[in-house]
């Protein structure tokens, strides 16, 4: 867990890189113990993404888990989710704008492709923040080149946690953690995966140890 009392695993969401209904690819990964989801397919149209919003939230609410909505504040409000998690050009307004919407516990994350971005979210207010792309990546190519290791060294003693994000599975989350990474955020492989419940046990074992 992270000071927030967040899960290490941070599933994000795609549609498009799964073979079955997202709903489903989301609700197994819970199954395996997911407990912290960032909905993300923002080209959803917004009835779509209220209406899976209010499917994975009555998923992890009796278990405990977290929904951040990524960049759709009224949305997040509207559905009640946890939190949302915004862009890399996030400021200290929109991030205090977050704040006053949501709540004061309510987690706050953003993206970011550099350790000095994740200073600048550190200092604007987010309460998270991701940082990719570690690893070469499928997923997200245009964020250019792979960060490695040493981006997630780098965050060491910022005051947020950071979730290394971009090519990152359970072959690399032990050293990803052991460059500082709070914890890991997984889109791909397991939205991509034919066992997504399966997958995820492994990722959360992987973790664990």
């Amino acid at each position: 867990m992270t000071g927030l009392g967040l899960p290490p695993l941070l599933v994000v969401t795609d549609r498009h890189g799964a073979p079955r209904p997202l709903a489903e690819t989301v609700r197994a990964a819970v199954s395996g113990g997911a407990r912290f989801v960032w909905l993300r397919d923002r080209d959803l149209d917004r009835a779509a993404r209220r209406a899976f919003a209010l499917d994975v939230l009555a998923a992890l609410a009796p278990l405990g888990g977290r929904l951040v909505i990524g960049g759709d504040v009224a949305l997040a409000a509207e559905t009640g989710a946890h939190g949302v998690h915004l862009g890399g050009a996030a400021t200290a307004a929109d991030i205090a704008q977050a704040r006053a919407a949501l709540g004061p516990k309510a987690p706050i994350g953003v993206s970011a492709h550099s350790p000095t971005e994740v200073a600048a979210a550190a200092e604007a207010g987010a309460d998270y923040a991701t940082l990719s792309p570690i690893f070469p990546t499928a997923s997200k190519p245009g964020y250019g080149p792979a960060l490695g290791l040493s981006a997630l060294e780098a965050c060491r003693g910022l005051p947020i946690p950071v979730f290394a994000l971009g090519g990152v599975g359970a072959a690399q989350a032990p050293a990803c953690l052991g460059a500082g990474a709070a914890g890991i955020a997984v889109m791909g492989g397991l939205m991509r995966a034919a066992d997504s419940e399966a997958e995820t046990r492994i990722l959360l074992q992987t973790l664990a140890g």
